[in-house]
């Protein structure tokens, strides 16, 4: 086939070529740094590209597949993954100049896991400044939406939504602590899945929030989706935070049969005044979809949705800050001016806003657990609005604006980072102006298969996943 079309492939497309020999993962490594070399340069989605390494990789990955050793649907397949994820002999900078010469002497256990399915990688991917969302200048270049340059790819997974969209890699790794998995699918899509607290170990992943970050895959499609999450999940010793549960599998769930699986809207957010108009008719018209493939739709009530920003906030900022002292020792003047504002911020938390913060956590768990007892999946919409542009000086100005920020994107993917559980943002249409829009799935702890079940059967209903950016 034509090189150029290599990259425009699924990855679960490419990966039948690969094991049927069709196309050679030297070949296709060939083809993904040739649309990287053509296009990243408006897309800022890399900070590091591997090449010499991702070919040798693809060279072994070619003998091997020659003489009988096929690992698996990952085999051959290029990968590029977030920049707080350790590699081996590769740079991982946590989209900081602080750590522009950091090359780590062990890989990230899932970077490890991805090896073993004989992936290859191509590369480290941009984000904001340790992961600590909107900033004034990124160090590797500002990322932008392949949908339209103007816009924001998402939050601090912002090169994973963006490269995955662009087809500049078949599938990726993010890292979701209060959505920046399902926030770069949402703006970019593509399919993002915010694993279950412990279900993907984080050895070797340099952390925000150690009581809510996940490693999860980015992809563009649900299948893609699927055959990634089957090579990183499962316990590991490392992590003592990872439980020691099956993993099934996940791509024999993607059977398009979700008869009589109870679907619950979660009314607070997807009847929210903060919802774009074009928005919540894609995500009302979505939900019909459910119900004309056979899911029982019902209205959900969760009371504390829309506080569920302000909770996060309460959390997260503290811990990072916390995790972040000695890092920034001495060392603030070197920081992008909103990632210096939110450590100082962060740091005079008082302890009893935090405490709070996780009282209140308790009952939005519990309020999701409820619910999830009801039905099988719950949906919303992922957030409140599509891509907004790129701002020339972001930040809060006021009062106003912060109560609208802990309204917004938090709001709406909180829920389930708060109460530890998977959730997916799968695209669901697009607004007049051609940005696409997502709705999150959202399931019972380590039911990450039926979340994607749900998904796989209303993306193949629908046309959205076949569009691609006019980049």
């Amino acid at each position: 086939m034509n090189a150029a079309d290599i990259p425009l492939l699924s990855a679960t497309a490419l990966s039948r070529l690969v094991r049927n020999r069709e196309v050679s993962p030297v070949e296709a490594v060939e083809a993904y740094l040739e649309r990287i070399d053509r296009l990243d340069g408006k897309l800022n989605s890399f900070i590091t590209v591997c090449r010499d390494e991702v070919l040798e990789a693809a060279r072994e990955a070619e003998r091997a597949i020659a003489g009988g050793r096929y690992l698996g649907p990952m085999h051959g397949i290029p990968v590029a993954v977030k920049d707080q994820v350790y590699t081996k002999g590769v740079r991982t900078t946590d989209g900081s100049k602080i750590l522009e010469g950091f090359v780590p002497d062990e890989d990230a256990t899932v970077i490890a896991k991805l090896k073993a399915a004989g992936a290859v990688l191509l590369g480290k991917l941009n984000m904001s400044e340790f992961a600590m969302g909107v900033i004034f200048d990124h160090s590797y270049g500002t990322p932008r939406n392949p949908w339209d340059l103007e816009r924001n790819p998402g939050s601090s997974s912002s090169g994973s939504g963006a490269a995955t969209a662009a087809c500049l890699c078949a599938t990726s790794l993010g890292e979701d602590t209060a959505g920046s998995i399902r926030n770069p699918a949402n703006w970019c899509g593509i399919v993002g899945l915010r694993p279950t607290w412990g279900r993907v170990s984080r050895h070797g992943v340099m952390g925000g929030t150690w009581s809510m970050d996940t490693i999860g895959p980015l992809a563009r499609t649900v299948e893609d989706c699927a055959i990634t999450m089957q090579a990183i999940a499962g316990h590991d010793p490392k992590d003592p935070y990872t439980w020691a549960v099956p993993v099934p599998d996940y791509h024999a769930s993607l059977d398009g049969n979700i008869s009589g699986l109870r679907v619950g809207v979660l009314t607070q957010l997807a009847e929210s005044d903060t919802l774009d108009p074009e928005y919540r008719a894609a995500v009302t018209a979505a939900i019909s979809v459910l119900g004309d493939l056979g899911g029982v739709i019902e209205e959900v009530s969760l009371p504390l949705a829309e506080h569920c920003g302000t909770i996060t906030t309460g959390i997260s900022a503290p811990e990072w800050a916390s995790l972040r002292r000695r890092t920034f020792t001495g060392r603030l003047d070197e920081l992008d001016h909103n990632t210096r504002i939110r450590y100082l911020r962060a740091s005079i938390i008082p302890s009893q806003t935090y405490y709070k913060a996780q009282k209140l956590r308790a009952l939005v768990r519990r309020q999701v657990l409820d619910a999830l007892e009801r039905v099988d999946v719950l949906v919303s919409p992922t957030g409140p609005v599509p891509a907004p542009p790129v701002e020339s000086v972001p930040g809060v100005h006021g009062k106003e604006e912060a109560a609208a920020e802990l309204a917004g994107r938090s709001a709406f993917t909180g829920p389930f980072n708060l109460a530890g559980l998977p959730a997916l943002s799968v695209p669901c249409g697009f607004t007049s102006n051609n940005l696409p829009l997502g709705l999150q799935i959202g399931g019972r702890a380590f039911a990450e298969e039926t979340v994607m079940k749900v998904a796989h059967a209303y993306e193949q209903s629908t046309p959205w996943h076949r569009r691609n950016p006019p980049i």
